[in-house]
């Protein structure tokens, strides 16, 4: 590798530790502090900008839309993502954590749902188009990969990645509590691990997210949630 090269690295990961950091200002600004706006779309500006300034085209697949070799194994890795997502959140982190914290929060409007239809199908564009499509950009496809890159981009560096990105996924559900943290703390390390298998595709990371928000849903449209 030329002096020239190694110097370019260099400065690319210096900049993508400034984007991380600018992510991270962003997302404990919103959530702890309530000192600037909701941090998803600031991190899809954010992660657009970042493409464009380094690829000097739109190209959406450097955000991680990418058409997989298998849309079959892309659907298996998301259904399998938000099921363990599902499970692990109400039958071991809810239960564990009564025991120490008070119950998770839940957003605000969701008692609107339950047994209103209407209501319901109004909210489900909105996870999938915010949630679904807006977080998973913002916090898999712009921190978790300016984290790695920041690294080294390494198997290691992937792994702190993940983490990293988790831990402020977390923290971007601030107002559910404690418990709540933590619980989204876990979302996010099991939806970077997909993100991980399915070869960097955010379409694995989009549907799985999706999934558990519209299971969240139902579930306050049908009463199961209390």
């Amino acid at each position: 590798m030329s002096v020239d090269s190694s110097g370019a690295r260099c400065r690319a990961r210096v900049i993508s530790g400034f984007e991380a950091l600018l992510g991270a200002v962003a997302v404990i600004g919103h959530n702890v502090y309530r000192v600037v706006p909701n941090e998803a779309p600031i991190l899809v500006v954010l992660a657009i900008a970042s493409m464009r300034w380094r690829e000097h085209a739109w190209n959406w697949a450097a955000l991680g839309f990418k058409r997989p070799n298998s849309w079959n194994r892309l659907l298996l890795i998301a259904v399998s993502a938000a099921a363990l997502r599902v499970l692990l959140g109400d039958f071991v982190v809810e239960p564990i954590t009564s025991h120490f914290w008070p119950p998770i929060k839940a957003p605000s409007g969701v008692d609107e749902i339950r047994g209103h239809l209407s209501v319901l199908l109004m909210y489900l564009p909105v996870i999938w188009i915010f949630a679904g499509f807006g977080e998973e950009i913002a916090y898999r496809g712009f921190l978790l990969e300016k984290l790695s890159y920041m690294l080294g981009g390494t198997r290691t560096a992937d792994v702190l990645g993940v983490l990293g990105s988790a831990v402020l996924f977390g923290f971007g559900h601030y107002y559910k509590g404690p418990a709540g943290i933590l619980d989204s703390g876990i979302a996010g390390l099991i939806l970077g691990a997909a993100y991980l298998i399915s070869g960097r595709n955010i379409w694995t990371c989009v549907l799985a997210h999706g999934f558990i928000d519209t299971v969240g849903l139902l579930a306050a449209y049908l009463g199961w949630d209390t």
